[in-house]
């Protein structure tokens, strides 16, 4: 957290990362890898003018979520199933979302706006 508000991160955009970060890292490890065998996911950050790219890179079975078909929502909190919306919110939360498949590894990058923290207006 101390990263992104040193970068110029909002409190709410700080959020909207982690939740994002939290979803995608739960599908890696719970859908994709096959057997037990070691496997690494690794983390990049990066931040170029007035983004941050945040990149996840695993060796897992390929699968691009932007492939994926949008969930429809449930009517209210009781109605809804477990599991699904983790690429829904992600898809919603962050500015750009890209996938790429290259020498046997999935890589999405997640790119979120930095905007300026600034007062409300009067």
């Amino acid at each position: 957290m101390a990263f992104g508000r040193n970068i110029g991160l909002s409190e709410i955009s700080i959020s909207e990362i982690n939740i994002c970060l939290d979803e995608l890292f739960t599908n890696i490890v719970s859908y994709g890898f096959k057997g037990d065998l070691e496997h690494k996911i690794k983390f990049t950050i990066k931040v170029d003018a007035n983004i941050l790219a945040v990149s996840i890179e695993d060796d897992g079975v390929p699968f691009n979520p932007l492939e994926k078909k949008a969930v429809e929502l449930p009517a209210d909190v009781m109605s809804a199933k477990i599991g699904g919306l983790g690429i829904h919110i992600t898809r919603e939360l962050m500015d750009k979302i890209c996938y790429e498949r290259k020498r046997g590894k999935n890589k999405l990058t997640l790119n979120k706006i930095i905007q300026e923290n600034r007062a409300p207006s009067a």
